[in-house]
Parts: C-alpha cells; structure tokens; sequence
C-alpha cells in the first residue's frame, strides 16, 4: 500500500441502486490515487455519504452520517451524494463540515471536485433532475468482497405513485444503451463473477425510452448469449410490467435466475388506487399463479406498504388475504411513512403508528411463515449453490431462487469455494435459510 495516498471511506444507504453508484465512484477514487477504507473504523481525508430519501428515517440516517464523519475527522472533505443531496440540497448544506454536495446525477465529476475543494470551501452541483435525459455511464468491473456483481442498467422513474419521492430524487426513467450494457457484462464475467444482478430504479421500464425501444426481456436474452455469464438476476419489476415472455425466460432459461420480485404495496383495489399504482389485486394474483403453474419452485417476492392513509383494519385484512392464498417466499414489509410534497401525505385518515406497527408485526409473521413453507420444500433435494462467504468451518451462499444455504465444510477447503457453484443437498430449513451438506 502506498503509505502516502489519501484515503477515502464511503457510507451507502438505500437500495441496490445507491449501492452500486457507490461502487462506480469508489472506483473513480481508486483510479485517481485513493486508498479506499472502512468508515466506522478507520481515518479517512475524505468521507462521502450516499444518501437516501425513500422514508422520514432514512433522511434522518442521512443526516446523522454525515455528522459522524465531522466527528471522525473534523479535517476531512465530506462529500454527500444521493437522493436526499438531490430533493433537499439546502438542508444538507446546513450541516457543519459539508464540503461538496452532488444529487444523482454529475456523480462522474466528484473526484476532481473533492481534489480542487479547499476545507473551508463548500460547493453544490444539483441538477434540475427533471431535465436529465441520459444515462450516466460509469464503468464498474470489479466489486469487493462479492462473488456476484451488480450492473444497473436503468435511472429514474416515471411512476409518480402517491407516496413515493423517488420521482423527485432521480429523475425520468432514462436506459442504458443495449450496447454498452453488453460491453460491461464482458468485462464483468471476464473478471469471474458467477452472477451479474440487473439493477435499476425501475427496472421494468427499461428500453423504453431508447431509439429504437428496447426492453427488459430483450436485454436479459441477450446477456444470457455473453460467454462466461453463469447467473443473470432480475431485481424487482412491478406487476404491470411482467409479460409471458419474461415469465418464461425466468421458468426456462437455465441462465436466468428463477427469482422475482414483484412489489404488491397493498392487497386492496381502494388502496392501489390511492397509491396511484397501474395494477390490480387480481392481476398480481394471476401473474404469481401462473408463474408458480410454469415451476413452483420459482421465488416470488413482494413489498407491502402497512398503514397507508385510508387502510382500515377490513382493508388491511383484504391484504392478508390475498397474501396467505399465494405461496411466496418472502415478504419485505414497509411501514407507510409520510413524504413532503407528495399527495399522500395530506390524505386524510392517517394511520396512527401505533397501528402501523401491530400491522407490521402480523405482516411478517406472515412472511416468516411463507418462507419457511417455501424453504422446507427443498429438504432431501439438491440444489446449486453460489457459494460466497465462509465463517467459523461454514460457507454461506445463494441459491438461483433466491434460497439462503449454510453448510458445513466437512472436508472441504472453504478458501477454495468461494466464488463456485457447488451442489448441496438440503437437509434442513427454516424462515430465514436452509442447512445443507456440501457433496
């Protein structure tokens, strides 16, 4: 290591998205001479904090971060990017010690910014997301400490659901092209990696917006042509965006991953509609049963919204319902929480938080209860398993749909696991992964 380079350490919060522009400007902090460190425990000269804004929570995170890092180092250049730098850049500014505020876009000029910044000096570089019309390239091959690799190939959102700020936060649905898409798959399984995750703000969209059009299934069948590419995983795609075409490339194409995620929100038709979502209960409900008619082993996962403003204790029992007749794998279950400046949050018949919790808390009983169901299906079968951490004589690792598998060694070298595909059989399981023997 050079003793003398400047170091940098980064803190991500959100999503998948915000954790791949992570990597892209770590990156651009290596290639420029920086060693990159851990936040919590080492000395940086620079901390950069990726912001989130999808809950009240999350920007009080956001802010609580950054003032971490003043702490840390109060002779650091701290950097914050993100969706709560993007919709609200003068409350960021306000903290002490805040140096270069960047939103979501431009992220690809923060090194030569932080290097021309002197300590006292602030500086703001945000866009009129709205006037954001490309994909903003960033090349990233290689991912620390991971044994599947993230590639997001769409920004932005077009949605405008009723209670969301992403809209706000990044902008119009905007692609990358198909063409640069594939030359970054190349180099990514050229570097090894058995599984590329396909990311994006709404990823259902993709293509859309590109000349000619694209989509989401075309760019998946054409990943799965690249030499080397083992794994290709969709994240999620909302109900109204999933056709039979990309139903059977998840069912019967042996490179695609047999995982969706289709974000429900809420199991009432009163409720999407509040929620401005284009879908109805019955149309969630057809596609799940006719996914699971193709290959019942195929994971189907979705989040719902507890609390939204208008659900009544019938309403909410309209979700469960609905719910407890699907045979999913996981539930992710949301508390509503208000956003400023979206409709929702001056609807009336607002939820008391009180009742947000208890409705959480049945939620994910119910969710612990469809994932046991549905990991216990795989006892005394074997299954592939991306192998990816090893702990304490164990490896840890995934699963195509999206199975959490444990096993132990045995007489296996674990250093020489990670990052293969190996076969396990199942021999036990509950709501939160499965045991298995590695064979």
């Amino acid at each position: 290591m050079n003793m003398k380079a400047k170091k940098a350490a980064f803190f991500t919060l959100g999503c998948k998205v915000n954790q791949y522009d992570t990597e892209a400007i770590q990156a651009q902090f290596r290639a420029d001479g920086y060693d990159i460190v851990d936040f919590n425990h080492d000395k940086a000269d620079v901390y950069l904090i990726n912001t989130c804004t999808v809950t009240n929570v999350s920007d009080g995170k956001s802010r609580q971060m950054i003032r971490r890092a003043r702490r840390k180092n109060p002779e650091a250049k701290i950097v914050v990017v993100g969706c709560f730098a993007q919709t609200d850049p003068k409350q960021v500014a306000a903290i002490p010690g805040v140096n270069l505020i960047v939103g979501t876009n431009n992220r690809h000029k923060i090194v030569e910014l932080v290097n021309n910044l002197k300590l006292e000096e602030q500086y703001s570089l945000v866009d009129d997301i709205f006037q954001v019309r490309e994909f903003e390239e960033f090349d990233v091959f290689t991912f620390q400490g991971r044994t599947r690799a993230s590639l997001k190939i769409q920004d932005g959102c077009n949605q405008f659901c009723s209670y969301c700020k992403v809209p706000y936060a990044r902008g119009p649905s905007r692609s990358r092209t198909p063409e640069n898409v594939i030359a970054q798959v190349k180099k990514i399984a050229n570097q090894g990696y058995r599984e590329i995750v396909l990311t994006g703000v709404h990823l259902g969209a993709y293509g859309r917006d590109l000349s000619p059009h694209s989509s989401l299934t075309s760019i998946v069948e054409a990943i799965t042509l690249v030499e080397g590419v083992e794994r290709i995983r969709i994240s999620s795609v909302d109900p109204n965006e999933i056709d039979d075409e990309l139903i059977a490339l998840v069912a019967y194409n042996p490179k695609v991953c047999r995982h969706l995620h289709i974000p429900l929100q809420s199991g009432s038709d009163e409720i999407l509609a509040k929620m401005r979502r284009r879908y109805s209960t019955k149309d969630f409900f057809n596609i799940v049963k006719h996914i699971k008619s193709l290959d019942p082993e195929i994971a189907v996962t979705t989040d719902i919204i507890v609390g939204f403003p208008g659900e009544t204790q019938e309403l909410f029992e309209e979700s469960y319902k609905l719910l407890r007749e699907l045979e999913l794998a996981k539930i992710h279950v949301f508390k509503y929480s208000p956003r400023t400046n979206t409709p929702a949050a001056k609807y009336p018949n607002q939820v008391n938080s009180q009742e947000k919790v208890y409705r959480s808390h049945i939620m994910m009983e119910l969710s612990n209860q469809m994932a046991a169901a549905f990991n216990r299906k795989f006892i005394d079968q074997r299954v592939r398993v991306l192998l990816e951490t090893e702990n304490q004589d164990r490896v840890f690792g995934l699963t195509d749909n999206y199975l959490h598998v444990s096993s132990a060694l045995g007489s296996f070298v674990g250093s020489e696991l990670i990052g293969k595909i190996m076969n396990v059989k199942i021999i036990d399981a509950d709501f939160s992964q499965a045991e298995g023997i590695l064979i």
